[in-house]
């Protein structure tokens, strides 16, 4: 099997563990957004700002030591010794933060703003979920990928279900169950919300005990040391690309006036989510090159691969993006299902941009990774966080919402092009700029004249989106009916 196919094998199965979970989690937003599911739209919007806080904290505690067992489990010798180092560490930071998390939860409570009952919740689901880092990337790293999908499709299908019995089911139920009507409490919806992720993370972890019985505790210190250094700065782009990805809600509902900001947090938040099929590509994609990048650095003329990897996500992502705008209000019946949310459908052609330009930067950035410049993606990714913030303290006053969705694409655009200079001067890559540049531009231009001008309009829609697809088959004929013989 040739290096693509391993590649577009990987991704389809790591993409069965993005794509398939998160569209049933998918099914939360029209659950969250159903008359009469939580009580406002309001509370839509506190949970969105407790699930920011949960990516930043996730960045923390992972602190690049994902990325840092890909490199040296690739480069060392003793592959176990990188394994139980790497288990070790985790282990012990992550019950040396739920140990002060429980501390001073109360503190934790009041910087942000957030009720000390979900907090606790909060701090455990973070401690099982730091646990499940080093084995998923052993899987991952062992291309035991089938695995790693089941695993994730359990997750999140405990996770959904749980959501649709306590929300949907419980109160009903416990008029005739004695054991239901104990735990059935009444304004408890964001509770339940949490303990349904909280029980999944819970069963995730156990599926993966079997890898913390045979790992073996070897803890080299100065293994440790290189590790670390590595993954320091993999530590700094991760928290500034949480920034990019989620602080505007937290700052959303620190810069606007308190009786609209969670109402318009959780507005932003909903009609955020039909990027979700863009996110969805993006994050397979990475999932699928991550070790691929490293894996084929020392075979010869890897930079011919890279360059046609960035192609076809281009090619595919600016179709993704053009489908999604032109279906964009018919989605929007189906995913958010209360009319209350919908006033904030002018960010979604916004974000979707930005997240195939942060998909692109992930491609882009197999330079600093694979010549252990990892400095530079945290210098990148702190640029792309300062303008994020920069331009939502700026922007947020004047135009709510609006203005967190041009800071997300301002930051994610400057990220690609700063990537795309370094790597050119410190690991070239001959990408096809023109070609890029192209079908992005087309396929932008399709989306403003669909959304923007014959918005809901199918006919004028359906005819640019059957046009770009002519266009990608007569350029990538030779490669598609490749892929397909395959």
């Amino acid at each position: 099997m040739s290096s693509l196919q391993r590649l577009f094998k990987q991704t389809f199965i790591y993409g069965l563990a993005t794509v398939l979970p998160r569209m049933l989690n998918f099914f939360l937003v029209p659950l969250y957004t159903s008359p009469g599911v939580l009580n406002s739209v309001a509370e839509y919007g506190t949970v969105s700002v407790i699930f920011s806080w949960f990516v930043i904290f996730n960045v923390v505690l992972a602190y690049g030591m994902e990325t840092a067992f890909f490199r040296f489990f690739n480069k060392e010798k003793n592959q176990d010794e990188v394994v139980g180092t790497s288990t070790i560490s985790l282990i012990l930071s992550s019950l040396g933060f739920f140990a002060l998390a429980l501390i001073f939860q109360n503190q934790i409570a009041y910087i942000t703003e957030i009720k000390v009952e979900y907090i606790k919740l909060v701090i455990w689901i973070l401690l099982l979920d730091a646990l499940v880092i080093i084995p998923f990337a052993w899987l991952r790293a062992n291309e035991k990928s089938m695995t790693y999908a089941i695993i994730k499709i359990i997750n999140v299908a405990i996770n959904l279900g749980l959501n649709l019995f306590f929300l949907l089911a419980l109160n009903d139920w416990s008029y005739h169950v004695e054991i239901l009507d104990s735990i059935c409490r009444e304004n408890y919806q964001i509770n339940y919300i949490f303990i349904a992720n909280l029980i999944a993370s819970a069963v995730t972890l156990l599926l993966l005990l079997s890898f913390y019985v045979k790992v073996k505790y070897n803890f080299n210190t100065d293994l440790w040391k290189r590790m670390m250094r590595y993954a320091f700065p993999v530590l700094i782009a991760g928290l500034a690309f949480s920034v990019n990805e989620t602080f505007d809600r937290i700052l959303l509902s620190k810069l606007l006036p308190e009786s609209i900001a969670d109402t318009q947090v959780g507005m932003y938040s909903a009609c955020y989510k039909l990027a979700l099929f863009m996110t969805l590509f993006a994050t397979a994609y990475r999932l699928g090159i991550e070790p691929f990048f490293f894996s084929h650095a020392k075979t010869e003329n890897p930079q011919k691969n890279y360059a046609k990897i960035l192609e076809f996500f281009v090619t595919i992502g600016s179709l993704i993006l053009l489908g999604v705008i032109v279906f964009a209000d018919l989605l929007k019946v189906i995913v958010i299902r209360s009319e209350d949310y919908w006033e904030a459908m002018s960010v979604v052609p916004i974000i979707l941009l930005a997240y195939l330009f942060l998909g692109m930067y992930h491609n882009l950035s197999v330079w600093y990774k694979i010549t252990d410049r990892t400095k530079f993606g945290a210098y990148i990714s702190i640029f792309g966080a300062v303008v994020t913030l920069v331009l939502n303290f700026w922007l947020i006053p004047i135009i709510s919402y609006r203005g967190s969705a041009i800071a997300t694409l301002a930051a994610y655009g400057s990220m690609v092009l700063l990537s795309y200079y370094f790597g050119r001067k410190y690991y070239p890559i001959p990408y096809n700029i023109k070609k890029i540049s192209a079908y992005i531009l087309v396929s932008v231009t399709f989306s403003i004249i669909s959304f923007y001008f014959f918005r809901e309009n199918y006919v004028v829609g359906i005819g640019l989106l059957s046009v770009y697809m002519l266009i990608i088959y007569k350029f990538e004929k030779q490669d598609i009916q490749s892929l397909l013989k395959r």
